[in-house]
């Protein structure tokens, strides 16, 4: 809480109080049964979590990048793969609040922002992942329709959520040929691939999306005609913020598991906490946490700021936070023992669903493409 304002503070202690007594007690069950929680973050959308940094006229909270950080880092310390969720959930809101019509917002952010319905954020395919800018699906314009053709990979929530906001291609290769639409579950010629079976994020389902002669309407579209990677790539700077603030989430619950555990576990005669290997190991785990915390508050605040550099320090502080707070949940696995590597024990699931965060919102390879690019540029 060091350096947060007094309403921070609070949004903090509501999503902290939230998470340990809504979220913390199932993880393990719906990672166990992959349950998609969905009454559980209706719950979290009573308290402004729908829609954290949304426009208050179409339902949401009008808050800063920085409080959403704070707020889901701190719902990530009770479930890591659900709060992902839900900041993909929030970037697809604020895609529409921000660049849709007076009409698409009040048609579709108040019941996302109640999470009555949820949405899903459609870019990658199958051929097409790191390579955003080349995706292949096309949306032919037929009057007041698009014809929608191609297919979509590792969506979240594909299948069983209401909202699906689509990047594809209206005109000729590269970005400015591609627009973003937003579908709705029932369109015609719209269908959902099998569930992946995954290594973590299991509270979410993955599915693919497929296209099929899908009939969109031109009142669907957000923006103009060539705008949608303009689009795609803004939404991504705050996702870059919210995926790396569920990562310090995960880090931060499991450093207070690995403290305890070395508190109350013994060998050779006296806790491990007398080790002074395993002393330094926790405080380097500590000053990790702090670290990338402070990256991604900077990168918060520049985003908010509309400043020159954030989309560079949105990609640093993705970098650093999703690769510390891996290393740093691995960590505390390793300091459990055997006992890390049992299900009873959750240090385990924070290791399985942190891991992938180095992957999504722009790989963390593509991340240095990124900041090298800047520096280069000068």
């Amino acid at each position: 809480s060091t350096g947060l304002t007094e309403d921070q503070k609070e949004f903090q202690k509501v999503a902290l109080d939230f998470a340990a007594k809504e979220m913390a007690p199932y993880m393990a069950e719906w990672d166990e049964k992959e349950i998609f929680p969905v009454e559980t973050m209706r719950k979290a959308a009573q308290l402004g979590f729908g829609g954290i940094y949304v426009k208050p006229d179409v339902g949401g909270s009008g808050l800063s990048r920085l409080d959403t950080s704070i707020i889901f880092e701190a719902l990530s310390t009770g479930c890591t793969s659900t709060t992902a969720y839900m900041s993909i959930h929030n970037m697809c809101v604020w895609m529409i609040d921000t660049f849709g019509n007076e009409e698409q917002r009040h048609r579709f952010c108040p019941s996302l922002c109640s999470m009555e319905k949820f949405a899903s954020y459609c870019l990658t395919e199958p051929g097409s992942g790191s390579d955003a800018a080349s995706l292949l699906t096309s949306a032919q314009r037929k009057g007041d329709t698009y014809i929608l053709n191609g297919s979509k990979a590792f969506i979240s929530g594909g299948g069983d959520t209401d909202v699906y906001v689509v990047m594809c291609r209206t005109g000729g290769p590269g970005p400015k040929g591609i627009s973003c639409l937003v579908l709705e579950k029932g369109m015609p010629g719209l269908s959902f691939g099998k569930k992946e079976k995954k290594v973590g994020w299991n509270s979410q389902p993955t599915r693919a999306v497929i296209f099929e002669d899908c009939v969109v309407p031109v009142g669907n579209r957000l923006g103009a005609e060539g705008q949608g990677f303009s689009i795609a790539m803004q939404g991504l700077n705050g996702g870059r913020i919210n995926i790396a603030s569920c990562s310090l989430g995960a880090a931060h619950a499991s450093v207070l598991l690995a403290q305890e555990h070395l508190t109350v576990r013994k060998q050779f005669g006296e806790p491990l906490a007398n080790n002074q290997y395993l002393q330094f190991r926790l405080a380097e785990m500590a000053t990790r946490l702090l670290a990338a915390r402070l990256m991604v508050r900077n990168a918060a605040r520049a985003l908010q700021d509309g400043r020159e550099d954030a989309a560079v320090l949105c990609s640093m502080a993705k970098l650093f936070a999703t690769d510390e707070c891996f290393g740093i949940c691995n960590q505390a696995l390793q300091m459990h023992g055997g006992y890390g590597y049992l299900k009873d024990y959750a240090v385990q699931q924070f290791v399985r669903d942190i891991r992938v965060h180095q992957i999504l919102e722009g790989t963390n390879e593509v991340m240095r493409m990124i900041v090298a690019r800047n520096l280069l540029q000068g």
